[in-house]
């Protein structure tokens, strides 16, 4: 594959997505290709917020030579930009409304203000509703940027009244380079997270630089091809339930002390000493939104797990078609091999088709343990004893 040239900052972070690029540069600096609201669209590790930002950085800016803006804005210390990420499993109405009265608002510096909503798909249909009336009647410089992994995960009518820019997957080769170049890693394992990741460049250097990682999906994957029972079903259930918890709470605890560090000394309150009455509500209120946030990475956890057996099962199938030569996870090929001898194509494809239900069972907050266990179940009832 031939390497595109470098583009020019602040675009020299957006990898991997030439065309994209080309369209936004363009809309900088022809108003004829200007729209006042733009959704990005691509698989989760495509790049979507890095691609919003660097967009919001040349619109703001003065200019290709107003670094000093543009750093600004990728820093998110602009006035100019408003951004909503969450790490909650929705965003909420007020925030919404938030956004709303924030984006009429006329820019204070910059050429434009830039309202960017990261994570668009966790929207429900009366939180986007909230939007509707900015994006059919958006003030004349203001521009809002959304992010989301599909059109689909958006109500039509938010689609209907914004651009779309859909960005490319990218090869398992580009990721694994990409990922040599970051974190110096040898070849082989970063090919070998990429693929495993498939093409999901953050978690793919997770696993290329992190070896429990890496262990925990392989146990994983093995735990479950290992199911031939209820009582299998269960404690690998349990297993991965329990992987998962201690997963999220290694991603979000340092995050929680800092940011309760932070807090407390905003408010005056020094290290080791209680806090007082008065203060208890911002902590609480803190505390809160930590528990949030831990529910949604506890969640995330588990839809990875999934994902990893969507692609165990995938390779099933690949394998029982005769193409081998495709596969995801084939480290694990001989025990794969035998599962595809075992069932039948149809057999497998059952198993797929709950893989996805349960996905969308965890997204309506049914409980993982039982969501997995019924998954497990089905599996376990495929195989030879």
């Amino acid at each position: 594959m031939t390497t595109a040239p470098a583009a020019p900052f602040p675009w020299a972070d957006v990898w991997g997505q030439e065309d994209a690029v080309e369209t936004l540069r363009t809309a900088v600096s022809d108003p004829a290709s200007m729209s006042h609201a733009w959704l990005i669209t691509g698989p989760p590790g495509s790049g979507r917020s890095t691609l919003a930002y660097a967009f919001a950085a040349a619109l703001i800016s003065n200019g290709p030579d107003d670094e000093h803006t543009m750093r600004q804005v990728l820093a998110g210390t602009h006035p100019d930009v408003t951004a909503l990420r969450t790490d909650k499993v929705i965003i909420t109405i007020a925030e919404a409304r938030a956004l709303v009265e924030r984006s009429y608002f006329a820019p204070s510096i910059g050429r434009y203000r830039v309202i960017v909503v990261e994570d668009a798909d966790r929207m429900v249909e009366r939180t986007s509703n909230v939007l509707l009336k900015a994006l059919e009647e958006p003030p004349e410089r203001t521009v809002w940027v959304l992010c989301a992994p599909s059109e689909a995960d958006l109500l039509p009518t938010i689609r209907s009244r914004s651009r779309a820019l859909r960005l490319r997957e990218p090869d398992v080769a580009d990721v694994a380079r990409l990922i040599t170049q970051r974190t110096g890693v040898d070849e082989a394992t970063a090919e070998q997270a990429a693929r495993h990741a498939q093409r999901h460049i953050g978690m793919a250097q997770r696993l290329a630089t992190d070896d429990a990682a890496r262990r925990r999906r392989d146990d994983t994957l093995r735990s479950v091809l290992g199911v031939r029972g209820v009582r299998d079903a269960v404690d690998v259930a349990g297993t991965i339930i329990q992987a998962a918890t201690e997963d999220a709470k290694a991603l979000t605890a340092e995050r929680d002390e800092a940011e309760r560090a932070s807090l407390l000394r905003t408010v005056g309150v020094a290290e080791g000493q209680a806090v007082p009455q008065a203060l208890r509500s911002q902590v609480s209120a803190l505390e809160d939104e930590q528990r949030k946030r831990a529910t949604r990475s506890l969640r995330d956890g588990i839809d990875r797990v999934l994902t990893d057996l969507q692609s165990l099962y995938r390779d099933v199938v690949m394998l029982q078609y005769g193409r081998g030569d495709d596969l995801i996870n084939r480290e694990l090929k001989p025990e794969l091999s035998a599962l595809a001898a075992d069932w039948s194509v149809a057999r497998t494809l059952v198993v797929l088709d709950h893989l996805t239900e349960t996905r969308e069972s965890l997204e309506r907050n049914v409980a993982a343990l039982l969501a997995l266990e019924s998954l497990l179940v089905t599996i376990a009832s495929g195989r030879k004893p």
